[in-house]
């Protein structure tokens, strides 16, 4: 039985050890900013581009800064899977190729996400802890957040805006 044991251990030990050759996602598309990064096409204050910066651009952006528990497999398949997932609902370095609908209702999901502590993620600031937001933060982003999507009002039709019911 102990034999067994030895063998089964020493086959997950070579798995472990072959899979980390396996390679892992990059999310550094761009150098620099992208043409469509969202402060190129929209008043983004500095302090709100630095709290996006600290707490959204490793998911929801193309240049992800990545940990050095990154290269570890298969760590490194979750964190491009979440990686992916953000990139999927928002997407900052490609905020100025969405429709107007998508861009107020963007927006819109930012404010409420943060009011509801859901962005971001718990497992993200566990390890990343200047990444939580502080009640000043979130101010920060909801004052933003009103003011950008009272000037689209201000500026577009509201049927651009909005779906119609």
């Amino acid at each position: 039985m102990k034999r067994f044991f030895k063998l089964f251990f020493g086959i997950i030990l070579f798995i472990l050890i072959l899979f980390q050759f396996y390679p892992r996602a990059n999310n550094n598309l761009t150098l620099g900013i992208s043409l469509n990064d969202i402060t190129l096409h929209h008043n983004v204050p500095v302090p709100v581009q630095q709290i996006l910066a600290t707490s959204c651009y490793d998911c929801h952006s193309n240049n992800t800064i990545y940990p050095w528990y990154a290269n570890i497999q298969p760590v490194s398949l979750w964190l491009g899977n979440h990686i992916k997932e953000g990139k999927s609902e928002l997407n900052f370095s490609e905020f100025g190729t969405y429709n107007l609908r998508r861009q107020y209702r963007k927006l819109e999901e930012i404010n409420d996400q943060v009011k509801r502590e859901e962005m971001p993620l718990s497992s993200y600031t566990l390890i990343h802890r200047d990444a939580k937001l502080s009640a000043d933060q979130k101010l920060v982003i909801a004052t933003w957040v009103t003011a950008l999507r009272d000037s689209f009002k201000a500026n577009y039709p509201l049927d651009s805006l909005q779906k119609k019911k």
